[in-house]
């Protein structure tokens, strides 16, 4: 909407959110009008950089794990260090010396391909 230079109101929230709610439980669901504001409870909706957190913390958490999984020499004593340091420093500075710097795309990229392999996987157990 934004792109399309219209301004979105608490009105077009709600109708959008009934509609993707309808659309995602279906036609045997009961829609009562108080669903239409549930919404404004949703922080991810308007709380700047909140879902972008989820995401980095979730790749930066992947990244570790991946380290660790896969027995990169000395991943563990990395990561005892970076639980010890807490927030002795800024978390970029902490995460790139447990050996994930966030400022390259790697992270990101090594957890949407994990995401990937695992919808791979699910869907061969589906089928």
């Amino acid at each position: 909407m934004v792109e399309n230079g219209e301004a979105p109101t608490a009105d077009t929230f709600c109708k959008v959110w009934r509609d993707l709610n309808a659309a995602y439980y279906g036609p045997d669901m009961t829609l009562d009008p108080e669903i239409e504001m549930e919404w404004a409870r949703i922080p991810h909706f308007y709380s700047p950089f909140y879902v972008f957190q989820y995401a980095t913390g979730y790749s930066a958490a992947t990244a570790l794990s991946r380290l660790i999984l896969e027995k990169s020499e000395g991943a563990v004593e990395r990561y005892m260090e970076f639980l010890e340091r807490g927030k002795s420093a800024p978390a970029i500075e902490v995460l790139r010396d447990a050996g994930v710097d966030m400022t390259l795309p790697e992270p990101v990229d090594r957890t949407l391909d994990l995401f990937e392999a695992t919808l791979v996987e699910f869907e061969k157990l589906l089928s």
